[in-house]
C-alpha cells in the first residue's frame, strides 16, 4: 500500500486530497468522504482497510476554506469543536468539491473500472446528494443525517446504494430512519442496513462514546459484500 497527497483545484482556490493505492497498484477507486472530525485517524483506518480490498482511495479535505487539515480528537471536546467547525460549513461546496475529486480519482492511472463512494455522518449525507447527480457506481452512506429529509432524492439515484443507519440514533430518531425505509420499499437498487441497538456514527471505533463493535463488524462485513458485488476488484495476476 502507497499513500500520497494530490491537489485538486476548485474555483475558488484549493485543496487536499490523500490518496491510498492498493499494494497491486491499481483497482477500482471509491470517494472517502469525511466525518466532521476531519480526514483524521477513523477516516485513514477506513482508507487502510479499502486499499487493503483492492481499491484505489481518496479523501478529500472538506473542510479546507474553514481550517485547512482539520484533524479533531473523538472525544466530547473534539466534538464540540468540530460541530462548531462544521457549523460553517457550506454543503452545497462541499458537494462540489466531492465532484471535483470524483474527477480526478476517475482520472488517476491507477483506477481501472468502477468508481464509488463511502460516506460517513456528515460525508454520508454528501455522497447520498452526490449519488443523486450520477457518476457514481456504488455508493455506501453512513448514517447521513440529511437522507430523511431528502428522500426525494432517491428517485435520481440510479447506483446501488446501501443506506446504513443506528437504530437508536440520538441524532437521527428512528421515525426519520423510518422515513427512508419507506421510500427504499420497491427501489431494487437501494438496501438498508439498520443496527437497531447502535447509535450514531456505530462503526467508528476511534470514537468509544458511538462504537458499538458488534454491530460495527456486522455493518462492515455487508459493506465488503457490497462493495464485491458491485464494485469488484479483479484479481492479481499470478505472473
Amino acid at each position: 500500500m502507497h499513500t500520497r497527497v494530490d491537489t485538486v483545484n476548485a474555483d475558488d482556490g484549493s485543496f487536499d486530497v490523500r490518496v491510498w493505492t492498493p499494494t497491486g497498484g491499481s483497482g477500482p477507486g471509491i470517494l472517502l468522504v469525511q466525518e466532521i472530525f476531519g480526514v483524521g485517524p477513523y477516516i485513514e483506518k477506513v482508507a487502510r482497510d479499502l486499499a487493503e480490498l483492492g481499491y484505489v482511495v481518496a479523501a478529500p479535505d472538506l473542510f479546507w476554506r474553514l481550517q485547512p487539515n482539520w484533524r479533531a480528537e473523538h472525544t466530547e471536546e473534539g466534538v464540540r469543536a468540530s460541530v462548531e467547525l462544521s457549523s460553517g460549513f457550506d454543503f452545497a461546496r462541499g458537494v462540489a468539491d466531492c465532484a471535483l475529486t470524483l474527477a480526478h480519482l476517475r482520472s488517476m492511472p491507477e483506477v481501472t473500472g468502477a468508481v464509488g463512494s463511502v460516506g460517513f455522518c456528515l460525508g454520508g449525507s454528501l455522497n447520498y446528494v452526490l449519488a443523486a447527480q450520477g457518476g457514481l457506481d456504488a455508493v455506501l452512506s453512513f448514517y447521513g443525517s440529511a437522507v430523511p429529509d431528502s428522500t426525494e432524492l432517491m428517485s435520481q439515484i440510479n447506483s446501488p446504494l446501501l443506506l446504513v443507519f443506528g437504530g437508536s440514533d440520538p441524532y437521527i430518531p428512528r421515525d426519520q430512519v423510518a422515513k427512508v425505509e419507506k421510500a427504499a420499499q420497491g427501489r431494487p437498487n437501494v438496501r438498508m442496513h439498520i443496527a437497531e441497538q447502535a447509535g450514531h456514527a456505530f462503526h467508528n471505533s476511534e470514537a468509544p462514546m458511538f462504537h458499538h463493535p458488534e454491530a460495527a463488524a456486522r455493518v462492515w462485513n455487508e459493506a465488503v459484500a457490497f462493495l464485491d458485488t458491485n464494485l469488484p476488484v479483479a484479481p492479481l495476476s499470478s505472473d
